[in-house]
């Protein structure tokens, strides 16, 4: 099975490259720069072959994927920076990547029949109350201008093509890029004391663990929606802060305070980003492992890399 996968550079796009290439499989990494510029290190993702492409650019997609003639794509790239996202000057470009360059891609899978993953979030919903949302969940309404585009990335891809995966996550970590446990630790190093809300809540997302789970449903037929994040149960901002300082060994304070308390950002936050993930089990996938067994893992890598 040849799969192509697109955002190689980022957190998720990186830990795919290195599990298909652990099952065997041929993948062939794609995103925006020249060449490669994640981590470089000894992984098979710096040694798999890679192909620069501007997802933005229809004919540039059309003849890329027509050549590398995969069965599979795995659509991990995206604009993913929420707050800027609101900029004005940003929107078109922020449009053009998550909504017209998904469709660029589904078009062309369809045109070779190859099976498409896409990547979404839980910023597709309204953020409100505190049931989890569901897979098939229709109750639509982004609270900014990122979840309106990833929401128009899952139409692209879902009205044009038949053989497709579309995978909602949460509060995302990995090892090439920056995330919240990145930004926890490096603010720990000068200051004593944090303030993290307490009113948003969810459930992480390891990419290492995720990228086995989507390397698991291109092996099947089982095509729709589905939600996948980190066991463990639904936890705060605030909880997810206090774990990672336990388990890195730091005597860091950490204050909840409310999204209100800690002040208004360019984009609204979900105060609800749970996800139910019930259908995964019932498709017959296997569960991601606990997020606090995840973020300790995370951390002995993210220690062993900085060495």
């Amino acid at each position: 099975m040849k799969v192509l996968v697109t955002g190689v550079c980022g957190q998720l796009g990186h830990d795919v490259m290195n599990e298909l290439n652990s099952r065997g499989y041929d993948g062939i990494g794609s995103d925006l720069s020249p060449s490669y510029n994640g981590i470089l290190d000894d992984t098979a993702v710096t040694k798999m072959p890679y192909v620069s492409m501007d997802i933005t650019d229809k004919e540039m997609v059309d003849k890329t994927i027509s050549e590398v003639s995969p069965d599979v794509i795995i659509h991990c790239a995206a604009w993913t920076q929420v707050d800027a996202a609101e900029d004005e000057d940003k929107k078109d470009l922020v449009r053009a990547i998550n909504v017209d360059g998904t469709k660029n891609i589904a078009e062309a899978a369809k045109k070779i029949d190859a099976k498409m993953v896409y990547i979404s979030t839980d910023y597709v919903f309204n953020g409100e109350g505190e049931t989890p949302w569901k897979p098939d969940d229709k109750d639509y309404a982004p609270l900014n201008v990122y979840g309106e585009t990833k929401l128009g990335g899952e139409k692209a891809v879902s009205l044009t093509l038949d053989k497709y995966f579309i995978v909602r996550i949460a509060w995302v970590f990995g090892l090439n890029g920056k995330n919240f446990i990145k930004t926890m630790l490096n603010v720990a190093k000068n200051h004593d004391t944090v303030r993290v809300v307490s009113d948003q809540v969810g459930t992480p997302t390891y990419t290492l663990d995720l990228s086995r789970l989507l390397v698991d449903m291109i092996e099947t037929d089982k095509y729709g929606y589905y939600h996948a994040t980190n066991e463990g149960g639904y936890i705060s901002w605030y909880d997810f802060t206090k774990e990672i300082y336990k388990q890195a060994g730091l005597s860091t304070t950490v204050l909840p305070v409310t999204t209100k308390e800690y002040g208004v950002s360019k984009a609204k936050r979900p105060f609800n980003s749970r996800l139910d993930k019930k259908k995964l089990v019932e498709a017959g996938f296997k569960p991601l492992p606990d997020w606090k067994d995840a973020l300790g893992r995370y951390l002995t890598a993210l220690g062993e890399m900085e060495d």
